[in-house]
């Protein structure tokens, strides 16, 4: 739907909307018919054109469609028959189209590909949408005709979907601040401005300060454990930025760096762990410390006025989870097994170190590094000897394409005929097993300079039965590109990280609602990750893995005592990556569990997070949080207060993992009931509803344990 735009933008930026409103001059008119927002795109399923868009069309399409969408909004809202649901919910549903065109490409384009105009864009225009949703949710007529459908909704004729509709609109508005006197309304929206601003300036900083981090080394000896590929790479990265007969190794945007693993330089391992977890935290215009101090006392203050004690109250009400309460009860009662779980990890590394003679205590950039070499010890073998059975095009159709054929009759056909943002995008038909079209897929796999860090999906056209729009959606992940001519090879992790997020992709391509409101991913956030995560079981899965894992020279399968191994080695190191996840997801939850007055400043937000970790028992030296404040863009942006809901879903994950195998696994019979009891719902019901529909039963806490290695957890503090 083009208004859930709004509402989304309001509900965390805001600002009193400027008017636009110009008339139609003839060379208005002729830039109009010039622009590819301002009219569907003729493309198959209207994918975007994007050979025809320009940064300079942008502007001209967020200011027109806002003008037009509050127009069209102004027109419902002073209506002079009464409210109806056509009149009202649907007209909103129907708002905005251009607007919607816009800023869909736009954002999507500023994750994957962005440069010095979009940033400019983004920071003059956050204010300007924040804006534009409050002009929305805080008009009083608006919410006047939405609330007398919302009073009178069981008496109105409609079907289940058409009063959840009335039902989430209702909400959506009256968590925006519709309710509040006109006063405090003039304070949310200078609240919702400034943070607006700030959640730009936050993200732009992560960026920055990833590329401008990135470790120089001089020497090429300095770089032993690294293959020559991933050394020819740094070379090249190196070149790039002016610096001849040098190497430079670029960061993630993670605590831990992927070379850490190989790099037998214990110096060079600790320079780049430094150089990562002090981001955004010692000084310089990348800085971000004054900004988390601002944002969080910005969202309690906000909280607050909109009747919650703090910020995450008001922002899990909305989720599954429903409460803080809840949350904090389902990560302490992990922790203390995960934090045992790395220390009799940590034994290990410990025991490896001495045995090599190294005269050293544990350090956090030695964990991945020792971490290989007692698992090629414990289970004969080290990630390096599966590379090349993982390439790249190899996962994606032998491997990810397979498992959704095999499970929904999905093909797929890569086609050449259609323009992309970067040349290092595919795309691809995707059909349902009666030959007819379900989507268009785009796959986006490099990293690059202009690309955020992480991997995540995004929709281009979302589906919907009331605009017969059929889905468009995309898959983003970060892997290094090698040299020209070099095979791209993944590790053991980008691998499930691809069918992870074709789990979302399946989200979005098999959505089957009638409004555009509930459209594919459009769930809590607790529940969005859930699909994805159950997706990542077929990576392993005996038939999907022996269709694609094959070695990229030979052709030779991946050897049956090496899948064993794999297999076997699954839970390895399972302490470290629940500890370091439950790092971030409690760090998350106590900043925004506490009330103004108790945000620390500048000065005092790493101390803040010091005390937190100590405070709930995950404060283990070795194992940092995945992900520290300074650089933890998921809680600057829609994930405040939302981190748990990774570990949230897994519980579900692992339900459904439970149920496919009690079920036969990987069938078309299995595939079809996941589809269409779950996957094509979208938010049309109740998110818990809908699990029980597939499941048949409440979510159980024991197979995530169970899935993660970890034994019930002992009583007592066992971080301390």
């Amino acid at each position: 739907m083009t208004t859930r735009l709004a509402i989304a933008l309001a509900a965390t930026l805001g600002l009193a909307m400027p008017a636009y409103s110009q008339a139609a001059t003839p060379a208005t008119q002729t830039a109009q018919a010039a622009n590819p927002f301002f009219a569907e795109s003729p493309l198959p399923l209207h994918y975007p054109q994007f050979d025809k868009i320009a940064d300079s069309d942008f502007a001209p399409a967020f200011d027109a469609g806002m003008a037009e969408q509050l127009k069209q909004v102004e027109a419902i809202a002073n209506n002079p028959e009464a409210a109806t649901f056509d009149n009202t919910i649907i007209a909103l549903e129907k708002s905005g189209q251009v607007l919607d065109r816009a800023t869909t490409v736009f954002f999507a384009l500023v994750g994957a590909d962005t440069n010095d105009a979009r940033n400019k864009l983004r920071a003059d225009y956050s204010a300007k949408f924040a804006a534009h949703g409050d002009a929305i949710n805080l008009n009083p007529k608006l919410f006047a005709r939405i609330k007398a459908l919302y009073d009178s909704r069981d008496s109105l004729g409609l079907d289940a979907e058409g009063v959840r509709l009335v039902e989430r609109y209702h909400t959506q508005f009256v968590r925006a601040g519709a309710n509040l006197s006109e006063a405090d309304k003039a304070t949310l929206k200078r609240m919702n401005a400034e943070l607006a601003m700030l959640g730009t300036q936050f993200s732009q900083n992560v960026l920055d300060e990833v590329n401008e981090s990135a470790l120089v080394v001089d020497d090429a000896k300095q770089l032993d454990g690294l293959t020559e590929a991933q050394i020819a790479t740094a070379a090249n990265e190196a070149k790039s930025r002016d610096l001849e007969g040098k190497y430079v190794l670029t960061l993630l945007n993670t605590t831990g760096q992927p070379p850490e693993s190989q790099l037998t330089d214990r110096a060079l391992r600790q320079r780049l762990h430094e150089a990562s977890v002090n981001r955004g935290s010692k000084g310089g215009k990348y800085d971000n410390r004054e900004i988390v101090s601002k944002v969080m006392k910005l969202r309690a203050d906000r909280a607050k006025l909109l009747g919650y004690p703090n910020h995450a109250a008001y922002g899990l009400e909305d989720q599954t989870a429903q409460t803080p309460e809840a949350v904090n009860a389902m990560l302490g009662q992990l922790a203390p097994a995960a934090v045992a779980n790395a220390r009799r990890e940590a034994a290990d590394l410990q025991a490896m170190i001495a045995k090599e003679g190294g005269d050293f205590e544990l350090a956090p950039w030695d964990w991945a590094y020792y971490t290989e070499k007692v698992r090629a010890e414990k289970y004969d073998f080290d990630e390096s000897q599966l590379k090349p059975y993982f390439e790249l095009n190899n996962v994606l159709e032998n491997g990810v394409f397979y498992a959704a054929n095999q499970l929904y009759g999905l093909t797929f056909k890569k086609r050449t005929d259609l323009p992309v943002y970067h040349p290092d995008v595919t795309v691809y038909d995707v059909f349902n097993e009666d030959g007819s079209q379900l989507a268009i897929f785009i796959a986006d796999m490099y990293a690059r300079k202009s690309k955020r860090g992480g991997a995540w999906m995004n929709s281009y056209v979302s589906q919907s039965a009331l605009s017969g729009d059929q889905p468009v959606v995309a898959n983003h992940l970060n892997i290094p590109k090698p040299p020209a001519g070099e095979p791209t090879l993944l590790t053991w992790d980008e691998v499930t990280t691809a069918f992870h997020e074709f789990g979302h992709a399946l989200h979005g391509m098999f959505s089957n609602v009638k409004y555009p409101y509930f459209s594919g991913t459009s769930v809590p956030r607790d529940f969005v990750e859930y699909p994805s995560q159950v997706n990542e079981m077929w990576a392993d899965w005996p038939s999907v893995l022996q269709n694609y894992a094959k070695h990229y020279k030979t052709g030779e399968p991946l050897p049956q005592v090496l899948l064993d191994k794999v297999i076997a080695a699954s839970k390895f190191n399972e302490g470290f990556k629940t500890t370091e996840y439950l790092g971030a997801a409690m760090l998350d939850q106590r900043w925004h569990q506490i009330t103004a007055d108790q945000v620390p400043d500048a000065a005092g937000v790493m101390k803040f997070e010091a005390d937190a970790l100590s405070a709930d028992g995950i404060n283990y030296p070795p194992v940092p949080p995945r992900y520290k404040t300074p650089y933890f863009s998921h809680i600057m942006g829609g994930y405040s207060a939302g981190y748990y809901a990774y570990i949230w879903s897994e519980v579900l994950d692992a339900n459904s993992v439970e149920w496919f195998k009690n079920n036969g696994g990987l069938t078309r019979a299995n595939g079809d009931h996941f589809r269409n009891t779950l996957l094509s719902q979208g938010g049309s019901q109740d998110a818990m509803k809908i699990f029980r529909d597939f499941a048949g039963h409440d979510p159980k806490i024991e197979p995530l344990l169970e899935k993660r290695g970890l034994t019930a957890p002992a009583t007592g503090n066992a971080g301390k």
